[in-house]
């Protein structure tokens, strides 16, 4: 099988998964949000709940680590790509901000002056 075909695979699961630690991230973000405003809606203590919430962060902070992993497994990923002459990148560009911030009008003070 060629090499290309082989690298987009995994290069397509790699960009999900990224996805999916992100979604996990808000969805867990929220969740906290939503759990704060309803006790306050609620008129209940900080004290209810509490022990639940710092379950939460913790679980937040694991999806943090998760995250930081993924991101260097893609940098690892990436110079394997490297290693094996595949030169262009595989696809998940819809993803990914441009090199240089778009024309707003707006100048750089260094650019001004």
């Amino acid at each position: 099988m060629e090499k290309a075909f082989v690298a987009k695979r995994v290069a397509k699961k790699l960009f999900a998964t990224e996805k999916a630690v992100d979604a996990a991230m808000l969805e867990a973000a929220e969740l906290m949000m939503e759990m704060v405003t309803s006790r306050r809606d609620l008129g209940l203590s900080a004290v209810v709940g509490d022990s639940a919430q710092a379950k939460l962060v913790e679980a937040i902070a694991a999806l943090g680590s998760a995250r930081t992993a993924m991101v260097e497994m893609h940098g690892e990923l990436n110079d394997v790509r490297l290693r094996m002459g595949l030169r262009t990148t595989m696809g998940g560009l819809d993803d990914k901000l441009p090199d240089t911030p778009p024309k707003t009008g707006h100048h750089d003070l260094r650019q001004v002056g």
